[in-house]
């Protein structure tokens, strides 16, 4: 097993990574009222770096107090104190040899936990909110924003990078995926703009060109900046682009131009072949890939080695993301690697909460336990 590509070192970002693996991003609702880090996500967090996973993506990061959170005790980095709390995170996962990347986030019409929400354009969500995660009934209408409102929010990812280097995280992932504030800009259905930020595919795209330019200009070169996409949304799983390919092939030519360290395919079922690939085969991972020459992190269900395997030799995928698995069990690379039984993932870990401590209550209550 330790001959699958999966485990096989690599050399990305002119940084030695000891495999190809990746903790997706995954919120666990578990820091302090007013977003600091605690030693539970201390522990968290470093049983993945433990466990061998050669990159950590944490969960959503809220990055300004104008309509940024997206759930009740997230975590955030908008001020000293939030920054403080993260630095025996990043020093912990760095006892291994594993890199730390901070997931900045912006709900806008999406927040589970403020009803006086900020979009693109005001169209009222689809679907509802979840439960999970503090949520409960149907989205408000948002605010549309203004000029100010886009230059502040800007202003907080990029605010929220300089934090995450100064609390010693390796590079940050730029949230543009899932439904959320940046995928709002993004969806044509969403952002019915007339201005700058709005109508075409440059047009739409802007506002994180803008971000990516803003947050490299202002963070060591050597620091990595990422970004996440997807069709995708968490209150809207079955959506997919009108015109499918040509809208991959018109994103990539824009993350091209705007020259990300990587670029992170997410999909919202978990099912990679379901939810990634168009109607000729061709993968939107691998039309990133191809057109942009930036490395791409996959995920859908690749704790199924087999996929896995695929999607590295087959050109879709230079990282692989394991999501629930490792949730699961933290230690799922050292595990599968020597043949180890590993915890199995179960959906009550994550309901009728997602917290930290539900999950570990589940485990121990369905024996789940690594003896």
């Amino acid at each position: 097993m330790k001959h699958h590509p999966i485990f096989q070192k690599a050399n990305i970002w002119q940084k030695a990574l000891i495999n190809r693996t990746v903790v997706a991003p995954m919120s666990r609702v578990s820091a302090t009222a007013d977003g600091l880090a605690t030693d539970e996500m201390t522990d968290y967090y470093s049983a993945f770096a433990i466990g061998g996973f050669a990159v950590i993506i944490t969960e959503g990061i809220y990055t300004d107090v104008y309509g940024s959170q997206s759930y009740a005790n997230q975590p955030a980095l908008v001020n000293d104190e939030q920054r403080a709390s993260w630095v025996k995170v990043t020093r912990t996962v760095h006892k291994s040899p594993s890199l730390i990347f901070a997931q900045l986030m912006h709900g806008g019409a999406l927040s589970q936990c403020n009803d006086n929400t900020l979009a693109p354009s005001a169209v009222k969500p689809v679907g509802v909110k979840m439960a999970s995660y503090g949520g409960d009934g149907a989205f408000p209408i948002p605010k549309e924003m203004d000029l100010m409102d886009i230059e502040r929010m800007k202003q907080g990812f990029i605010d929220g990078a300089v934090n995450a280097y100064k609390s010693g995280f390796d590079g940050v992932e730029i949230h543009g995926a899932n439904g959320y504030l940046l995928d709002q800009f993004l969806t044509p259905e969403l952002n019915h703009r007339n201005d700058h930020y709005g109508g075409t595919m440059q047009n739409r795209f802007r506002v994180i060109a803008e971000i990516i330019a803003g947050i490299q200009a202002s963070v060591p070169q050597d620091f990595i900046v990422g970004l996440r996409i997807s069709e995708g949304k968490v209150n809207d799983l079955t959506y997919r682009w009108a015109d499918g390919i040509e809208t991959a092939k018109e994103l990539a030519e824009e993350i091209k131009a705007s020259q990300p360290d990587f670029v992170h395919v997410a999909v919202q079922t978990g099912e990679w072949e379901r939810d990634s690939f168009f109607e000729d085969g061709i993968s939107l991972a691998s039309i990133i890939r191809k057109a942009t020459g930036i490395p791409v992190i996959a995920n859908g269900g690749f704790h199924n080695l087999n996929k896995a395997e695929i999607a590295l030799k087959d050109n879709h995928a230079d990282l692989i993301a394991i999501g629930k698995v490792a949730l699961a069990d933290p230690h799922w690379v050292i595990k599968t690697i020597n043949s180890i039984p590993l915890i199995p993932f179960h959906r009550d870990m994550l309901w009728p909460e997602a917290t930290l401590s539900h999950t570990r209550k589940i485990i121990k209550e369905l024996n789940l336990e690594s003896n």
